[in-house]
């Protein structure tokens, strides 16, 4: 039981999910023979060495070492929690997670009865946007129409200390839920009451399309603050989530481009005006974890900003923040807004194709990096030169390897006639181990490699093992896998080695999923049966020399003197063959 998902649901989704379909949905995959490749996206290299294992199921990096099942590829190309992984696979093949209950196998990590209270609270929220002309008037204003209300999910939290305590509550239990999920706060008595209050409610939504925060706006300029989120909770991180991902994700199949824009209006303006390509970051500035996320959705990412001096700075915070995960492939743009404009007014004003037109002009990153370092040094002085390139040359340090980062580099000798070289020690060339095809390796070592490789293998091996009297490492592990194996006819390698996950021996068995197995079906066959064969006769020799050494110290009873007899007259038999 791994922690209150069923074995069995976790093998049968293995069976259903492509791994190859998993990776490259996130990765571009190239094919090779009978894998596919690509350049690892867990480390910078400008060679692929990240391999995909459609038969094993299983992805493997000969550079940084990754491998796993797609469970592993999900949780650490996502950052998922084992459970999350497996939510997000399970949806992806249509398949609902049977969650078995038990005090003593729930897991820490289940917060159902939060996501269901919050989920509560934005229905509360909903209901309470009816009630109120003010809120309504205010909706009406910002020209929102009712399928937008409805798609973000927009309330109204009423006036009133104890609204949602007083709606959701009801018991001890819900009442910590509220706290736990910052629906209410305390004042310096003790006294708690409702958070949010005379705000219009914007739900945050995960990347599953789960209520995990808040965001609230007042109606007059005069009130403050002017937004409120939700603190910090087991749910929510505000430096990693972003508001509308989901909505974004709803919107499209295949992303191409994303935007960041600054606030919740027009975040929605721009998906109401045919743009649903925009997401908000919530009340902070662009983080690293926030740029990783920006770039899994989409190759292309956008940044809006106010063209004033607030804007500049958040922008270039951002810039900082996607340097080190600007790999070749991915790009960055982006686009300054008139004085007193946000892209709400604009969108307004010029329509979807205007917005779409300064996209098209907005400033691709290179442009933008090298005009701020510039703002203030004069380049057409020796002394100015120089300044640009101290101030730049950390900056492209921190770019993965790759062409941009070599583009960006004789882009700096090109402006200041400073030899492009780098503060940045460069990582030392890495020498890929080689595949361990050819690596001598013990018999049991050498047949679980092959079983790994074939499970329909153990089909031809009848219980009981005669091999298991050896006193080898790894016997036990074998007949293991070989009972498991015959247990689930067709089984695959990678949910053959899930099946091991909480043991010591996982670790193990995930090396030997790497090994390079030659040979066809057949042959790989003959080597399995062949080492099966040879371990059967070691335990022969085993027990014979066993027996021997108890005979010389006088100690043996009568069956084991019989049974010594049967053994040196077998290996007698073939000696004898031998000499005729």
């Amino acid at each position: 039981m791994r922690g209150r998902i069923p074995d069995n649901f976790i093998d049968e989704l293995l069976t259903r999910v492509d791994i190859v379909d998993v990776i490259e949905r996130r990765v571009p995959l190239k094919k090779a023979g009978r894998e596919w490749t690509a350049c690892c996206p867990f480390h910078n290299e400008r060679s692929p060495s990240f391999y995909v294992s459609p038969q094993k199921q299983f992805f493997h990096c000969f550079g940084c070492g990754a491998h796993g099942s797609a469970i592993k590829f999900i949780m650490d190309y996502d950052r998922l929690e084992f459970p999350d992984a497996i939510e997000e696979l399970a949806q992806s093949v249509g398949m609902k997670v049977p969650y078995e209950g038990g005090r003593d196998d729930k897991p820490r990590e289940d917060r159902s009865d939060l996501y269901t209270l919050l989920d509560e609270a934005a229905s509360f929220y909903q209901r309470e946007l009816g009630n109120s002309p003010e809120a309504r008037a205010y909706i009406d204003r910002r020209g929102l129409d009712d399928e937008t209300v409805k798609r973000f999910r927009i309330g109204w939290a009423p006036a009133g200390f104890d609204g949602v305590m007083k709606a959701l509550g009801t018991t001890d239990r819900r009442r910590q839920l509220l706290n736990e999920a910052g629906m209410v706060a305390s004042n310096e008595r003790g006294n708690r009451y409702d958070r949010f209050r005379e705000r219009v409610m914007f739900p945050i939504l995960d990347r599953r399309g789960r209520v995990i925060a808040f965001g609230g706006r007042v109606l007059s300029s005069e009130q403050s603050p002017k937004y409120l989120n939700s603190p910090e909770t087991p749910l929510f991180h505000k430096g990693r989530e972003l508001f509308a991902l989901w909505q974004v994700k709803q919107a499209h199949q295949h992303l191409t481009r994303i935007m960041v824009v600054e606030g919740y209006m027009d975040v929605i303006a721009l998906h109401q005006a045919g743009l649903p390509i925009a997401v908000a970051t919530l009340g902070t500035a662009t983080t690293p974890e926030h740029a990783e996320v920006l770039f899994r959705a989409a190759p292309d990412v956008y940044f809006c900003f106010d063209g004033d001096r607030a804007g500049r700075q958040a922008a270039w915070r951002a810039l900082e923040s996607i340097l080190p995960r600007m790999r070749d492939g991915r790009q960055a743009h982006f686009l300054f807004l008139p004085d007193g404009e946000d892209p709400d007014t604009l969108v307004r004003k010029e329509g979807k194709d205007g917005f779409e037109q300064r996209m098209k002009n907005a400033m691709p990153m290179s442009e933008y990096f090298f005009e701020e370092l510039g703002r203030d040094v004069d380049t057409s002085r020796i002394d100015g030169k120089a300044r640009l390139a101290e101030r730049a040359r950390p900056l492209i340090a921190k770019l993965p390897d790759g062409a941009f980062r070599d583009l960006m580099a004789q882009e700096l000798q090109r402006r200041t006639g400073a030899r492009a070289v780098l503060d940045a020690e460069p990582e030392p060339a890495r020498k890929l181990p080689a595949r361990p095809a050819n690596v001598q390796r013990s018999l049991v070592r050498s047949a679980i490699t092959l079983l790994l490789a074939q499970p329909s293998l153990a089909e031809d091996v009848e219980p009981p093992y005669p091999f298991l009297r050896l006193d080898r490492p790894g016997v036990g592990l074998l007949a293991e896998l070989i009972d498991v194996a015959r247990a689930r006819p067709g089984i695959n390698p990678a949910v053959l080695v899930e099946h091991f996950l909480d043991r010591p021996e996982y670790g193990s068995l995930q090396k030997l999923m790497q090994a390079e197995v030659i040979g066809e079906a057949e042959m790989q066959r003959v080597e399995f049966l062949d080492a099966l064969a040879q371990m059967q006769r070691q335990v022969t020799t085993q027990r014979r020399e066993y027996l021997i050494a108890r005979s010389r110290e006088g100690v043996l009873d009568d069956t084991e003197k019989a049974e010594l007899r049967v053994l040196l007259a077998a290996r007698a038999a073939p000696a004898a063959a031998d000499g005729e």
